[in-house]
């Protein structure tokens, strides 16, 4: 990886956790159609690993906004979901989890402009919780199916019962990513270098939640993740 592209993968890594640290999700969705042009090797593993890092430290920041009980009925969906996911991930070639992420962006932004509002009950809340879950270990894309069944919520209590739920699941993606061989050291490494691109994120986020609107917020990153998601096809497609 050259210099410019450790700086582009930075940009889109900062940007994409000052908007999960904003909103709740976003980190997989805007950043992994860019970090795939750039380096398809960081991609689920690594921005696993940062959605982690940024999930934690927004719980530390509003944990008692907290809903265990939603959370803890999506996470037990989440766990056949991983499963499903890290053998997606081993089936697939790279060329196929490309245009996989790529298609799954573009349903998320579809899903989530057209203002559908599934009820957060019990049955919806495991449904979209096996969703992220199958997602966001194939392509670390696991935020669409959430903020579905979460959108009624707003502020605090949105991005901490998000972010209890991204801790958990990731942890969960990253220990079936570890038993499916796809986390190395690579992986580990660049975590760690692009580990203070998403802490800034979430210090720049403490700011942005007083000077800018959710709804302007959602507006760009579903601008950048289309954008994102759409070079990421064509380009698939031209090296065919």
């Amino acid at each position: 990886m050259t210099v410019a592209d450790f700086a582009i993968v930075a940009f889109a890594i900062f940007f994409a956790s000052c908007m999960q640290a904003s909103i709740g999700f976003g980190m997989g969705m805007l950043a992994a159609p860019i970090v795939a042009i750039v380096d398809p090797g960081l991609v689920p593993g690594t921005l696993i690993m940062l959605a982690l890092l940024v999930s934690t430290m927004v719980l530390v920041r509003e944990g008692s906004a907290l809903d265990l009980s939603g959370a803890s009925w999506a996470l037990a969906g989440r766990i056949p979901g991983t499963i499903l996911g890290a053998l997606l991930l081993v089936a697939l070639p790279e060329r196929g989890l490309a245009l996989m992420l790529a298609l799954v962006v573009l349903l998320g932004i579809a899903l989530t402009s057209f203002g559908w509002i599934p009820l957060p009950h019990r049955r919806n809340l495991m449904m979209a919780g096996a969703a992220s879950g199958l997602l966001a270990t194939a392509t670390s894309i696991g935020g669409p199916p959430m903020a579905l069944v979460w959108q009624r919520n707003t502020g605090a209590k949105l991005r901490s019962t998000m972010s209890a739920f991204f801790l958990v699941g990731s942890i969960m993606s990253l220990a079936a990513l570890t038993a499916a061989g796809a986390v190395d050291r690579h992986t580990a490494w660049l975590f760690v270098l692009l580990a203070p691109a998403t802490i800034l994120g979430y210090v720049l986020s403490r700011f942005v939640n007083r000077i800018m609107d959710r709804r302007r917020l959602r507006l760009t990153a579903i601008t950048v993740s289309t954008i994102g998601a759409v070079v990421l096809v064509v380009q698939q497609l031209v090296s065919l």
